[in-house]
C-alpha cells in the first residue's frame, strides 16, 4: 500500500499477513480522518477496503467498521474483514451493519479497480442529495467533477441486495455517485483516491448550499467545466491521485492521536 505514515507504526501482529496489516493501517487512519473532517453519523455509515490479493487471492475480502463503534474507535486491529457475502472471515467476533456490506459490496464484486468505496451522510452531501437539480456546476469544485457523477434513485435502507444491479447501472464506471434523498458515495483505485473525489464532492456540495442561501450562482459553461475536470490531476495516479493530501491529513490524526494504527 502506497502509505507514508509520519511515525513509525506498530509491528506487523503475528496472525496478521503484512500486506493486510499495512490495508488496515490505512482504513483505520480513513477513519479517523472522516472522524477529523466531521463526516460521522453516529455509528453508521462505512468506509471498506479491498484486502490485496497477496492475502485473498481470488477471493474479494474487505475490510469495513465494526459495527457499533464510533469511527475514533475504530482501529487497525478491530477492522472486520468480510467477504461479498458479508460474512465475516478470519474469526472476528464483531458484527457488521448489513447496510453497509449490500452496498459496498456490490461495487466490490463489479468493479475490480474499486479497491475503496466511501459512503457519508453529511449535511450538505444529503441536503444536495435531496435538491431536485442535483448537484449544480457552478463552483469551483463541482466543475472539476464534470461527467464524473452518477445519481442513483432512493429506494430506502439499503439493505436489500437486489437493489445492487440497479446501483451499478445508474452509476457505470463514475467514481462518484450522489444517492438521492441519502447521501453521497465515492469509489477509487486506492484510498488516497476516493478520499480527494469525496472531498472535493463534499465541498462542491458545501458550496452549494452557502450560495443557494443567497439566492442564484453565476452559471459555468460547459466547455469551462470539461476543462476544469480535465486539469484536475489531484485525481490521477500520474499526479499522486490524492497520496499527498491523504498523507497530510494523516499526520494531523497521528498527532491528536496515533492510538487507531495498533
Amino acid at each position: 500500500m502506497d502509505f507514508t505514515p509520519a511515525l513509525t507504526l506498530p509491528p506487523c501482529p503475528a496472525h496478521f499477513h503484512p500486506d493486510e496489516w499495512a490495508a488496515r493501517q490505512q482504513l483505520a487512519a480513513g477513519y479517523r480522518v472522516f472522524a477529523m473532517l466531521g463526516w460521522v453519523e453516529m455509528i453508521y455509515n462505512h468506509i471498506t477496503l479491498r484486502v490485496p490479493d497477496s492475502v485473498s487471492g481470488r477471493e474479494k475480502h474487505f475490510l469495513i467498521n465494526p459495527f457499533g463503534l464510533h469511527y475514533t474507535e475504530v482501529t487497525a486491529s478491530n477492522l472486520v474483514k468480510i467477504n461479498l457475502q458479508g460474512e465475516v472471515v478470519g474469526g472476528s467476533a464483531q458484527r457488521v451493519n448489513p447496510a453497509g456490506f449490500v452496498v459496498h459490496s456490490a461495487i466490490h464484486a463489479a468493479l475490480d479497480q474499486a479497491h475503496c468505496v466511501m459512503h457519508t451522510h453529511t449535511t450538505s452531501g444529503m441536503a444536495v442529495a435531496c435538491y431536485e437539480g442535483g448537484l449544480q456546476p457552478d463552483n469551483f469544485y463541482s466543475a472539476q467533477l464534470h461527467g464524473m457523477v452518477a445519481y442513483h434513485d432512493f429506494e430506502g435502507i439499503t439493505v436489500h441486495a437486489d437493489e445492487g444491479p440497479r446501483l451499478l447501472q445508474h452509476m457505470g464506471t463514475k467514481p462518484a455517485v450522489i444517492l438521492r434523498n441519502h447521501g453521497l458515495l465515492t469509489w477509487g483505485s486506492t484510498l488516497p483516491q476516493a478520499f480527494v473525489l469525496l472531498w472535493t464532492l463534499q465541498r462542491a456540495c458545501d458550496v452549494q448550499l452557502a450560495t443557494l442561501s443567497m439566492g442564484r450562482a453565476t452559471p459555468i459553461g460547459a466547455d469551462v467545466a470539461a476543462r476544469c475536470a480535465q486539469d484536475a490531476l489531484q485525481f490521477h495516479p500520474a499526479h499522486g491521485a490524492g497520496q499527498d493530501v491523504f498523507d497530510a491529513m494523516v499526520r494531523l490524526a497521528l498527532r491528536q492521536d496515533p492510538g487507531f494504527q495498533a
